[in-house]
């Protein structure tokens, strides 16, 4: 079936030609829409949402005025192309080669798998670092130690957008959802409130589900479909020899620089007035989440200069800069996906469609008559078959809470409850998602290894992730209401209506 998959996917046009064709059929169906007057009332602003045509007078002159816009405004776009800059450095230095030989030397192969599916749980904390940096990673690792370089990144990827919603540590997705379930809650309830924690004892259970799971499927099912890699392998890549002295006391340098970063970081977080603190005294809002990116590039720019210079690999500026500009080279293929990907997001946007699209499917479930368990269930499938539609969890949050918070609420269900059963089925279709930002990355990625690999390969490699992921997460969730337990601090299950 996922050869077959495979092939049907790929028999399909470029990646790049298929989102100018889904961008094509989007304006098309905008038309259809707003010719048939399809409408639904916004379940939070009761305002009727109706389809944007696109075709029309003023549809025309935005796409032509707002292309380029939609194209530098992608916002993968400018995080991929700083954090490479700086990942550049260190990688052009030769430190991210070392590193690599120094993890595959001392780790050992049997629990590999499962530390990168792990890692890129753990990488969500810092927005999208997983995305860019742990995946390509995760391919050169698995080359070093002879495995299959897709099955390393698929694994990575499992764990970044597969696990999304997992994690030991409350990231930037937990306040921004709690803040959208409060507001859903407040319409029946308006002096309910759902803290930041509200799902975390929930997802750190989940964190090391979906490790294991991710790396049993890895190993079991997404490996051995692969086989034995053949193509072309850059020496450096390939290598585990031992480190030279030169090479180990560049890498003490290194460390030596991310003492000194991790030193100032403290010092400008752990007091109240700290100069890395957010505007408001709180660390979530802090720069240190909010600029991680930045933070990357300076962290990955620092200690791969204080390598390449202990080492000799960067002899003067112009190095360095070349090294800069061999980071952007790599990404001609991303650059040219995400023109085409950028449109279409931009058009499923303006037209209205995935919104109406959305209360479509939300009156679907409501209208069945189903008890908790079942109507759970439900809800994860919709929630993940709009994740196919829609990238932005915050975005289908604001959709579907206002629905679904206010309407389990009477049934006697909390809020809370109802934001970890979103939480799961926005993460079990984010790797097989088109819609999904990092998507067009990830082919570039892929691509490398596999010049002819396409959407057809990325689903295909993804799918049994995506599914052993909803199977697990939905046992754990069953288990978790059958035996009551909070799914957060002061976060039960059940909501009494205040009399």
């Amino acid at each position: 079936m996922l050869n077959w998959t495979e092939k049907a996917g790929n028999a399909l046009p470029h990646p790049g030609t298929l989102f100018a064709l889904f961008a094509i059929g989007t304006l098309v169906l905008s038309a259809i829409g707003a010719y048939f007057g399809w409408e639904v009332i916004h379940p939070g602003t009761k305002e009727i949402i109706q389809p944007v045509n696109l075709l029309s007078h003023d549809g025309v002159h935005r796409i032509i005025l707002e292309m380029v816009d939609n194209f530098t405004g992608f916002a993968p776009l400018g995080i991929v192309m700083v954090a490479m800059l700086g990942i550049g450095i260190a990688e052009q230095s030769g430190l991210i080669s070392a590193i690599i030989r120094l993890l595959v030397l001392n780790s050992h192969k049997q629990l590999l798998t499962f530390i990168i599916v792990f890692s890129g749980i753990l990488s969500n904390v810092a927005s999208d670092v997983g995305y860019v940096l742990l995946i390509p990673l995760a391919g050169v690792i698995f080359i070093a130690v002879g495995r299959h370089p897709i099955a390393g990144m698929a694994a990575a990827f499992a764990g970044v957008s597969g696990g999304f919603s997992a994690n030991l540590v409350l990231g930037t997705v937990d306040p921004l959802l709690a803040g959208l379930s409060t507001e859903a809650a407040e319409i029946l309830d308006p002096t309910y409130e759902v803290n930041p924690t509200a799902n975390y004892y929930f997802m750190v259970a989940s964190t090391f589900i979906i490790a294991f799971t991710g790396t049993f499927i890895t190993n079991k099912v997404v490996e051995p479909r692969l086989g034995k890699y053949t193509g072309k392998v850059d020496e450096r890549e390939s290598s585990v020899e031992h480190l030279s002295k030169l090479e180990k006391k560049g890498l003490w340098m290194a460390v030596l620089t991310m003492v000194v970063i991790v030193v100032i970081t403290i010092i400008g977080i752990v007091p109240d007035d700290g100069f890395f603190r957010g505007a408001d005294g709180g660390i979530l809002t802090s720069p240190l989440i909010k600029g991680v990116v930045a933070m990357l590039f300076f962290t990955a720019g620092a200690t791969g200069l204080s390598y390449g210079i202990t080492t000799g690999a960067f002899k003067n500026d112009t190095d360095v800069m070349n090294g800069m500009a061999a980071s952007m080279r790599s990404l001609a293929t991303y650059f040219v996906l995400v023109f085409f990907a950028a449109q279409f997001v931009a058009y499923f946007k303006w037209s209205n469609l995935g919104i109406i699209l959305a209360v479509e499917g939300a009156d679907m479930l409501m209208s069945a008559d189903l008890g908790l368990i079942p109507l759970m269930i439900l809800f994860i499938i919709l929630s993940a078959s709009i994740n196919m539609l829609m990238g932005s969890a915050s975005a289908k949050w604001a959709i579907l809470a206002p629905i679904f918070i206010p309407m389990f609420m009477i049934m006697g269900y909390s809020p809370e409850l109802s934001q970890v059963v979103y939480r799961i089925g926005d993460s079990v279709t984010n790797v097989i998602s088109p819609m999904m930002s990092f998507f067009a990355l990830i082919i570039a990625f892929v691509q490398k290894y596999d010049p002819k690999a396409g959407i057809g390969t990325i689903i295909a490699t993804m799918i049994p992730y995506s599914i052993a992921f909803f199977l697990v997460w939905v046992l754990l969730l069953v288990g978790w209401l059958l035996f009551g337990l909070p799914l957060g601090p002061d976060a039960g299950i059940h909501y009494v209506m205040p009399q």
